[in-house]
């Protein structure tokens, strides 16, 4: 069964790190000291499993009063293009509105705009490098929900 959830233990913290070691800092060349940053003890932590394997990560942190800010969402290739990362996105969401956001930001990479975009979320920003990566501000408003 392939499912996405919020990270309640030291394992699932784990695998999270992991998912991210691949993607971000093997895969995308990211150097390990930005991609595990300070943010990371304070973030909600998601995890998305197919059986017992993980294969994809995100957090999300509070940065303003109601606004959240989703990070470090990553698929492993082999994942990709299953709707998985909508699965990942769907489940932080649901999170983020059930604690009562009302807005989401995010800086997405630039070949991932149109993900975004197709999850109603909207351009914020001219294109910006970061860790040599060009990306995009987003945001997206949401609705209150209980879940």
């Amino acid at each position: 069964m392939v499912f996405a959830k919020i990270v309640e233990s030291e394992k699932e913290y784990q695998d999270a790190i992991s998912i991210r070691r691949i993607v971000f800092v093997e895969e995308q060349d990211v150097p390990l000291h930005l991609e595990l940053d300070e943010y990371d003890q304070g973030a909600v932590h998601f995890i998305a499993y197919d059986g017992e394997t993980p294969f994809g990560a995100g957090r999300i942190r509070e940065i303003d009063d109601h606004i959240g800010k989703v990070e470090r969402v990553c698929i492993l290739p082999s994942y990709r293009g299953k709707s998985h990362g909508n699965l990942m996105m769907q489940c932080m969401e649901d999170y983020a509105a059930s604690k009562g956001f009302h807005k989401l930001k995010l800086h997405a990479q630039s070949h991932a705009l149109a993900f975004y975009e197709k999850r109603n979320y909207t351009i914020t920003s001219p294109e910006f490098l970061d860790a040599g990566i060009p990306h995009r501000a987003m945001e997206k408003n949401i609705e209150l929900k209980e879940i």
